[in-house]
């Protein structure tokens, strides 16, 4: 193309990407022209023209703003109560829980990630936070407690604030919100006035031993079914037309009456602190936070800025190619927003959680929040195992580093650290619940891994030795009490308090305080010993002295010492050593755990041991073999379960448990050294 033609081109290009209202940059991707056009467009990029940044246009106000974070404990309602209050606004809600959008939300009915959305009340823009209840997940809430100035603290009224209720206000507290109490459920039978009562003075306890101001001890209390979709300011069970019709307004009208709009001026520089983070396989990495000073519009030149040894440094510099909203359960595009909104950006692809980004011109960043310490670590390496490489195609160190790394960058409360071999790497995080979600999400993705023993991450001040303790709250039938007090003192549990569940007859309810290495797989054997009747709730109390080795809290080990398929008639005869985890048919391998022993040693067996016939035996006599159905491991399970000498081996199709040392003659070594410590 000659100098002249090219000039021609451009000015060509120029009268088609300027024409009409507004340049093709700034508007939607159903506005854009297509074919040779916006080839030629894209090809030449085209910059839109320079913009009045005090121009508030149609920037929301931040007086007409209410960000709110919904905080409760595990399975308190607070998923559901986000859905009712989207039906209340008129948002189409598909299905329950419609914010849980993971698969393992969906299969455990539990809330792993925060999600925000946004919905219009009464001429006011409400932007609404779902956050985890599980304190495994409580980087979550940390993240997000800076994005509000108000929260909704959702307690069942039937069994009051458990231990993860104050993991989530201890969080809200120390940013300063002042809660709106909600007592859920109320429309049980059990529920009562006086229980109700007795619930909010347990609450204003709560708060008051935190040290909450005065503003946050008075609270406003509010009453709701978020199953039938109502809320009131009196204590109600509901049923009636006019309740019902009232809905969640009352506890709409509450967060706009009680909760302060944003602060922020919209005529200085943007300014936001990235809170979340999502990868979009057309637009790349989208980050979502909430703006604390200015206006960004599509287009702008913006860059990221992070804080590394108390300096602030740029990252990354580029464009505003999307500007993104929720509203209701879908995603909108937006041409700007200003001070106090919440937004996700596209356009960078190196900030991350916890950088500012910003207009050029802005050198400072803002202060992240401060984030509690990961208390264990699992080592996750390479299968190396005879059947590795059978089940998936994700099988090589820098592939699982390269997977380890993205988690790290979207949730600050795991951290991956390089180990002195380069096929593996220790993973650092809250508990063995927030891990094994990670090792559930890789191998349904296709990875093969073997995964160590949880180990707790110790403290050493002024010479102690100290560890991480938590708060356990249990609820027992009156018969099982004794055999959980039993099962707690082998763990180094102490217990603090005992006395009746006030809202079940014939209940117990215990609460202890326990080292986290001794709860490590104790949820599986604590569901064993209730009959699946108790209830157990745990959170992170603080770090204290180390309480000395635990008890005898498993048995030995049935390990395989051959490799082969595993026979009936084998495990016919291995039946009386213990409890099996293997069937016949399956494949094993010298050094594999296929049951749990009798006796607190290990056994190695030979599974694959086959009848020899000869012409006195009949062939058909194998049939006759009835076996006891075998133990099945979970990955919860055999997290909790294996000992410093075993690993879990995790593909996607099988969990397996095996030694360390497949080799016979280095497993005699290993329990050698491991009985002289």
């Amino acid at each position: 193309m000659s100098r002249s033609q090219g000039r021609a081109t451009w000015s060509a290009i120029s009268k088609i990407a300027f024409s009409g209202e507004r340049p093709w940059l700034l508007r939607p991707l159903t506005q854009r022209p297509s074919g040779s056009r916006f080839q030629l467009w894209r090809r030449f990029s085209v910059v839109a023209p320079e913009i009045d940044q005090n121009d508030t246009g149609s920037v929301v106000s931040p007086s007409k703003i209410r960000n709110v974070a919904v905080i409760a404990h595990v399975d308190h309602g607070k998923t559901t109560l986000m859905d009712r209050i989207l039906r209340q606004c008129g948002a189409a809600v598909p299905h329950e829980r419609a914010l849980d959008s993971i698969s393992l939300e969906k299969e455990r009915g539990i809330t792993i990630a925060s999600k925000y959305t946004s919905m219009s009340y009464g001429g006011v823009e409400l932007n609404m936070l779902d956050t985890p209840g599980h304190a495994d997940f409580g980087g979550e809430v940390e993240r997000v407690v800076g994005m509000v100035e108000g929260a909704v603290l959702v307690v069942d009224a039937g069994e009051g604030p458990l231990a993860q209720t104050r993991f989530v206000v201890a969080k809200a507290l120390a940013r300063g919100i002042r809660p709106i109490l909600l007592l859920n459920k109320v429309d049980r039978p059990s529920v009562t006035q006086k229980r109700c009562g007795e619930v909010e003075s347990m609450i204003f306890d709560l708060f008051a031993n935190m040290g909450a101001s005065d503003e946050q001890l008075d609270f406003p209390v509010l009453y709701a079914s978020a199953k039938e979709g109502w809320a009131s300011k009196e204590f109600t069970k509901g049923g009636t037309v006019e309740e019902n019709k009232m809905g969640m307004g009352p506890l709409l009208d509450a967060i706009v009456e009680h909760v302060q709009p944003p602060s922020g001026d919209l005529k200085a520089p943007f300014q936001m602190l990235v809170s979340m983070m999502e990868r979009d396989p057309y637009l790349g990495r989208l980050v979502t936070g909430r703006i604390a000073s200015g206006i960004v519009r599509v287009g702008d030149r913006v860059h990221g800025l992070r804080w590394h040894d108390n300096v602030c440094k740029p990252v990354e510099e580029g464009k505003v190619v999307k500007l993104m909203k929720k509203k209701g359960t879908t995603t909108v595009l937006v041409d700007c927003a200003g001070a106090g909104d919440i937004v996700s950006i596209a356009g960078l692809s190196q900030p991350s959680i916890g950088h500012t980004i910003s207009t050029i011109e802005v050198s400072e960043g803002l202060p992240a929040a401060p984030m509690d310490p990961p208390t264990i670590s699992m080592t996750f390496g390479v299968n190396d195992s005879p059947l590795a490489g059978r089940d998936g195609h994700l099988l090589t160190g820098p592939k699982i580093g390269e997977r380890l790394m993205q988690e790290a960058e979207s949730n600050l409360s795991i951290a991956v650290v390089p180990t002195a071999s380069q096929d593996a790497y220790e993973v650092q995080g809250r508990g063995e619940l927030q891990l094994g979600i990670l090792i559930e999400n890789m191998r349904r993705e296709g990875f093969e891994l073997s995964v160590s023993p949880p180990a707790v991450m110790y403290k050493t001040e002024n010479g102690r030795k100290l560890e991480p303790i938590e708060e356990v709250v249990i609820e027992v039938q009156d018969e099982h009490a004794g055999v959980v007090i039993e099962a707690m003192s082998h763990r180094r549990g102490t217990l603090l308090d005992m006395g009746p569940c006030a809202e079940a007859v014939g209940r117990t309810r215990l609460i202890f305080s326990c080292p986290s290495r001794g709860l490590v797989g104790y949820r599986s054997v604590f569901s064993t010993d209730t009959h699946g009747t108790g209830f157990m709730h745990r959170a992170f109390l603080q770090y204290g002295k180390y309480r000395g080795a635990l008890g005898n809290v498993r048995k030995g080990a049935l390990v395989s010492m051959a490799t082969g398929t595993i026979t009936a008639y084998s495990l016919m005869n291995l039946e009386a050593r213990g409890i099996l985890f293997v069937q016949p048919g399956m494949e094993t391998y010298d050094g594999m755990v296929i049951g749990e022993h009798s006796r607190d040693t290990d056994l190695e067996l030979n599974p694959v041991k086959s009848k020899e016939l000869t012409n006195v035996r009949a062939a058909s006599k194998d049939e006759n073999v009835r076996l006891t159905p075998p133990r099945q491991i979970s990955l919860e399970e055999a997290i909790g379960y294996v000992v410093a000498d075993e690993l879990i081996e995790v593909t996607p199709k099988a969990i397996r448990l095996r030694k360390k040392a497949l080799d016979s003659s280095k497993r005699k070594t290993i329990r050698r050294v491991l009985k002289d410590k």
